[in-house]
């Protein structure tokens, strides 16, 4: 492991962090403006400016920006030949307009209930990130994970997919590939949608729909996966539903209905469970939620490389794990702990890093159940605004505005093992029409294929 000839004390360490982290609320307003291309240089004592490239030798330069665990492991992510572009600091990524206006419309409406439920919430962001005490707030991590439950994602996603599994730089013979596609049926901010309450259809009991159609390998090709989110999962754990998830395989000419507890399984024999997707594709509820710090971090933000399906000669380097040849950028986020209020979940806990702007998260780091570290978790993201031909407008939304994440690695260090998972061409523009029938999991069959939720198209 490439290690630093020299290594700052805990104390002088988090003193050091500091220092950066009082800069930057230093920096002149003009440079901290909401503007859409952030182009001022860095304030001097960052060590690096947008337009530099860091290559492997200059990795002392990312230290204080990066999370201890990504510095710690960082031979799992940067090599020898990496080039990382520095892009915009602090660029405004903030959301679609419809989905702004629906957050001032609603302010102050939304609260949280038993468990950290959420009550009386309607449409746009819960709990508006500006005005988040994450020091003085015991609530603010509920409050931030909320926000990124309910974060701008336009209509859902949809996009092709490649699952691939690595072993020590090895690519391995396990891989998926298909479709996946995923609709946001209520608490939508389109004007169109306001007389409905936000529903995409009339009496509408779910959040969203997930789908996946695997295409290849040839003896996994024809599996469906179909899982719905229901409204009450907001609820206390007393009232709330949990997923309900069916998976159609074909050699068994059957559909398959999945339990709760297997959503924190590992898919396939992968490092991945359900609930790691996105770094936290759980139900809020069902965890304790602790803000931690405000933190400023340098992440793979807004990527200027192309992968599946779009392109296939991105480098990902020695392991097959990395994000490193690409655009990063520095942001502001919160630092968020989970710990499972289940007794049997395989986490002790994880931390996750939500940028403020997006309420994406930027970075996850699990722990094992003593405490040592497990997996690593980052992800990747296009800005919708630098590519209107992927990614266009719709009725009530001229501008997307949405960070959409385009590539999901995970990484065992205790296996030295890992998942990448690419979706390059993933867009949130809307494709349904509004036909309940077409959401129905009487249609998860083989026959039916991406039809159940592909109406539109």
């Amino acid at each position: 492991m490439l290690r630093a000839e020299t290594k700052p004390t805990g104390t002088l360490r988090a003193y050091s962090y500091a220092f950066f982290l009082m800069l930057v609320h230093l920096l002149p307003a003009t440079a901290m403006a909401n503007s859409e291309n952030r182009t001022e240089d860095f304030h001097p004592a960052f060590p690096f400016a947008q337009g530099d490239i860091i290559g492997y030798d200059d990795l002392i330069q990312l230290r204080e920006f990066l999370p201890e665990e990504m510095w710690e492991y960082r031979d799992f992510v940067f090599y020898e030949g990496m080039e990382m572009h520095i892009g915009t600091p602090f660029r405004d990524y903030r959301p679609a307009e419809a989905y702004q206006n629906a957050t001032q419309q609603f302010k102050g409406q939304p609260r949280l209930g038993l468990d950290g439920s959420l009550e009386n919430y309607t449409a746009g962001e819960p709990f508006p990130m500006k005005d988040i005490d994450c020091a003085n707030d015991p609530d603010a991590g509920t409050k931030i994970m909320w926000n990124f439950d309910y974060q701008w994602e336009g209509d859902g996603s949809n996009a092709k997919f490649l699952y691939t599994y690595w072993d020590r730089g090895e690519k391995l013979p396990l891989y998926y590939q298909g479709i996946s596609k995923v609709i946001q049926l209520s608490h939508r901010v389109e004007p169109k949608f306001a007389d409905d309450g936000g529903d995409l259809l009339r009496r509408e009991r779910r959040k969203y729909a997930f789908n996946i159609l695997v295409e290849a390998p040839f003896d996994s090709r024809g599996i469906h996966v179909l899982t719905f989110r229901y409204k009450s999962s907001d609820n206390s754990l007393s009232e709330a539903d949990n997923d309900d998830t069916w998976v159609y395989v074909p050699t068994l000419h059957r559909t398959r209905r999945i339990s709760a507890a297997q959503r924190t399984e590992s898919i396939s024999g992968t490092d991945f469970t359900l609930d790691d997707m996105a770094s936290f594709g759980g139900v809020v509820p069902q965890y304790n939620w602790t803000c931690l710090d405000e933190v400023v971090v340098i992440a793979p933000t807004n990527t200027i490389q192309k992968a599946y399906p779009l392109a296939d000669d991105h480098n990902f380097g020695s392991r097959g794990l990395s994000f490193a040849s690409d655009q990063w950028e520095l942001r502001k986020a919160f630092k968020v702990r989970f710990t499972p209020k289940r007794a049997d979940h395989p986490y002790h806990h994880k931390d996750i890093y939500i940028d403020k702007d997006s309420a994406k998260a930027l970075y996850s780091f699990a722990y094992d159940q003593m405490e040592n570290l497990w997996k690593i978790m980052y992800h990747n993201a296009r800005w919708s605004e630098d590519h209107p031909d992927l990614y266009p407008g719709w009725e009530g939304v001229e501008k997307p505005r949405d960070l959409k994440n385009v590539g999901d690695v995970i990484l065992n260090v205790q296996t030295g093992t890992g998942n990448r998972i690419e979706f390059w061409d993933s867009h949130g523009t809307p494709y349904l029409k509004k036909n309940s029938q077409k959401i129905n999991v009487g249609r998860v069959r083989k026959e039916t294929s991406l039809r159940i939720i592909g109406g539109g198209h």
